[in-house]
């Protein structure tokens, strides 16, 4: 479901995030989360398979070690503006304090 978060007030990076995309629609297999054979959510990389190298974990906490993966640019080029993985691009990472927010589903 599309879906928009606008911060109103508040400190730091309050930019407003939007995903317009359908994630369920085209979710990668593998984090599929379906119900009575529809999809009707899609995991994190991390929450679906629980590795170090999906997390940013153990020998991947770092930057340096933790890349983009497929399933992280899925999340990417269906929602640019969202953080998709740890490290991802600081321009995505929103670091909003002290703000309300209103949720938009379009």
């Amino acid at each position: 479901m599309p879906i928009s978060i606008t911060p109103t007030g508040g400190s730091g990076s309050c930019n407003t995030v939007s995903c317009l995309a359908d994630l369920n629609h085209n979710c990668p297999a593998g984090l599929q989360v379906t119900k009575n054979g529809q999809v009707v959510g899609c995991n994190s990389a991390c929450l679906a398979y629980n590795e170090p190298e999906y997390c940013c974990s153990g020998a991947y906490s770092s930057p340096n070690m933790c890349k983009p993966t497929s399933y992280s640019r899925f999340f990417k080029n269906s929602c640019p503006t969202a953080y998709s993985y740890a490290y991802d691009d600081p321009a995505s990472l929103a670091t909003c304090r002290g703000a309300n927010y209103m949720i938009n589903f379009c």
